[in-house]
């Protein structure tokens, strides 16, 4: 498939010599892996995602915006660069979002700086079992409707900032 003699994998199967680096994305590609994993040598599984939906991992490219989420542990590149699992903060009381319920939906805003430069470039709502995300961009208001749940967790990035969580809970009224 990469165009080496049988005799040539022979040998790196035996430990006799090593593929030349040149070969290395082919060989990778054919493996379906990268070439990390090929020089390392080690193939570590991630567990079997058990958690639940808010427990969900984000990832941004500072580069290109890019925003890339997964339910466990992942390896993640983007414009050439391995990216790390964004902590998200929890929001104090002047950070937070505002949540107002307005009869079957949520309408989330904030007052937050959107410039060109300082900006929120997401907000996701997460539930046990769902994620909606929210792309949104510099010099625009943030404003956005969701339909009422009972609870969830906003999660959103300011791209100065960080990520950061609030948790949100529909307020039951009980009559008396």
């Amino acid at each position: 498939m990469i165009n080496v003699s049988d005799k040539a994998v022979s040998k790196w199967e035996c430990g006799n010599g090593c593929p030349d680096v040149s070969l290395l994305a082919s060989l990778a590609e054919v493996f379906g892996t990268d070439v990390r994993v090929l020089l390392s040598g080690e193939i570590n599984k991630n567990e079997s995602e058990k958690g639940k939906m808010k427990n969900l991992k984000f990832y941004v490219c500072k580069k290109c915006g890019n925003i890339i989420t997964s339910t466990s542990e992942a390896s993640v590149t983007c414009c050439g660069s391995r990216l790390e699992a964004l902590v998200p903060k929890k929001a104090d009381e002047s950070e937070m979002l505002s949540v107002e319920d307005t009869g079957g939906e949520w309408y989330i805003s904030s007052d937050h700086s959107m410039t060109k430069e300082h900006y929120i470039s997401f907000v996701a709502f997460l539930t046990d079992s769902s994620v909606q995300i929210f792309k949104q961009y510099p010099e625009w208001n943030l404003q956005l409707n969701i339909p009422v749940y009972r609870y969830g967790k906003l999660v959103w990035y300011c791209t100065e900032c960080g990520l950061f969580c609030q948790d949100v809970r529909r307020q039951i009224k009980k009559d008396k």
